[in-house]
């Protein structure tokens, strides 16, 4: 059996993203659950108003998910324990100084890579930057200073899929439409490059190099970056950016030599179920859209009843990532850990979405029926409702023209009407293009994660330590969870900074 504790006790570790919402929950559990952990290094991106040192005070030690931790243990014990470096994944050697490899070569024998962009549809360069590059730059400072790799990256790099999706398939060659493992069509240099080269042409198709200051560019360099990814997404069966620019990383990584690594492949990461607290969640990466929109009195809902919504708590990935972590010190892992909950505990999207309707009713006193839409008949909802948008928009240009032909004055009021319409026709396009980008989670494809390879691992850790880092989805009541965790977690937590974003109102 390993010891965790002990494991940890004998080596410095090295984390990237610890300022994201898993990052947070990953630092304070090994503080809380490790306190003899030998040593913490943080790799932090400054600001142009902030120092390293100062983000890593405001973002992670003045966060609610360490609260728990420093009233515990105390911030300066929890301070001493970690060195902050400024650092910066998307450039070469993480934009470390010679001299601060120096310092960490011999001293810290594993990263933790929690570090990427999260967005579905960025400029694909931006999600290159951290998802492609980053994974490459962070895997030359592992060799060179001789520590070892778990890098964070997501189930959805299986890109379209029905049913099981194994943990056990190759990653170099790998692209979702492929007709079997051998096929071996695919190069991830030979695209990375081909990506690469056709963002030039985007650049130099209005005369820019792409390296305006501060990554400023123009909208419609955005627009045609981000329909770029879209597009090489599609081609090769990802379901979008975020998830073609993660297997591409874990490509570069699996190949890699002279390096020893395991990838963490979590499903959709939620809210707290212990720890730091129940319902802790940040950020809107999350199901937080879908949830806003449900207790708003969304009706129609895009979903197939009968599939899973793979979800699992940020809590539960932190430990894995932990148990993971130290079996690859030890030498005893394997190189893909999915983190599902489907296998063993589906939360099914019929029961759920229902749920998120009464919730609804209960706070807003909205009563209707949840009616549940094929692809055809989403797509025809969005028709009708632009068809009524246009209809509206002409009805009042022809009542305002009647107006102004009998000489009465009439601006101000249908002003006002056009402005309220265009406000709706806002909101309805924000609320389609939000489903539209989840769409493929709950509607398009059905997944099931088999995670049989974290349970392999809890079965090589001490019961005590399995109880510290706990990993037991089977356990999970779902209606419990999304009661008393989710919804009150995505209301205190999310909702506060969306809630003057009229978007959100149905």
């Amino acid at each position: 059996m390993i010891k965790v504790g002990q494991v940890f006790e004998q080596h410095e570790i090295l984390l990237t993203g610890g300022n994201g919402f898993l990052g947070k929950v990953v630092l304070g559990l090994l503080l809380d659950r490790f306190p003899g952990l030998k040593h913490l290094h943080v790799l932090l991106r400054p600001q142009r108003d902030l120092s390293a040192q100062e983000r890593f005070a405001r973002e992670i030690l003045d966060s609610p998910a360490l609260a728990p931790v420093i009233e515990k243990r105390g911030r300066n014990a929890v301070r001493e324990k970690i060195t902050v470096w400024s650092g910066d994944i998307g450039k070469p050697l993480c934009g470390l100084e010679s001299e601060s490899l120096e310092q960490l070569t011999g001293r810290v024998g594993l990263i933790l890579n929690c570090a990427g962009k999260v967005d579905f549809f960025p400029p694909v360069d931006d999600s290159f930057r951290s998802n492609v590059d980053g994974i490459n730059y962070v895997a030359e400072v592992a060799k060179r200073i001789r520590a070892k790799m778990l890098h964070v990256s997501t189930c959805y790099v299986c890109g379209e899929g029905d049913g099981l999706i194994e943990e056990t398939d190759p990653i170099l060659g790998f692209y979702p439409r492929r007709m079997n493992p051998q096929e071996g069509t695919f190069s991830h240099t030979t695209e990375i490059q081909t990506c690469r080269k056709l963002v030039r042409q985007v650049y130099e198709s209005v005369g820019s190099n792409g390296d305006a200051p501060g990554g400023a560019r123009s909208r419609e360099i955005t627009e045609r970056l981000s329909d770029l990814g879209r597009k090489r997404a599609e081609r090769w069966g990802w379901v979008n950016t975020y998830t073609y620019a993660k297997s591409l990383g874990e490509q570069v990584l699996a190949a890699q030599e002279n390096l020893d690594w395991a990838i963490v492949r979590p499903a959709i990461i939620e809210s707290a179920l212990r720890f730091p607290f129940p319902g802790w969640i940040e950020g809107g990466r999350t199901s937080a859209p879908l949830v806003l929109m449900a207790l708003g009195g969304l009706k129609d809902w895009p979903v197939k009843k009968d599939a899973p919504l793979e979800v699992v708590p940020v809590d539960l990935v932190a430990s894995a990532i932990l148990a993971v972590g130290a079996l690859l010190l030890e030498g005893n892992h394997r190189p893909v850990y999915q983190l599902g909950t489907a296998d063993v505990n589906p939360l099914w999207m019929e029961p759920l979405v229902k749920l998120l309707d009464r919730e609804s009713h209960q706070q807003r006193k909205r009563r209707g029926k949840v009616r549940f839409l094929t692809p055809e008949e989403a797509r025809a909802r969005r028709i009708r409702l632009q068809n009524r948008i246009a209809r509206t928009r002409a009805l009042l240009g022809r009542m305002q023209g009647a107006l102004e032909a009998l000489g009465l004055d009439g601006e101000k009021t249908f002003s006002r009407w056009s402005s309220a319409l265009r406000v709706r026709e806002l909101q309805a396009a924000f609320r389609e293009q939000t489903l539209d980008q989840y769409l493929p989670f709950v509607l398009h494809n059905r997944y099931i994660f088999e995670s049989e390879n974290i349970r392999m691992a809890y079965s090589m850790i001490s019961a005590d330590e399995r109880a510290l880092i706990p990993w037991d989805p089977e356990k999970i009541n779902w209606t419990d969870y999304w009661t008393h965790n989710q919804i009150p977690g995505i209301e205190k937590w999310v909702q506060p900074d969306v809630v003057k974003d009229w978007s959100f109102k149905i």
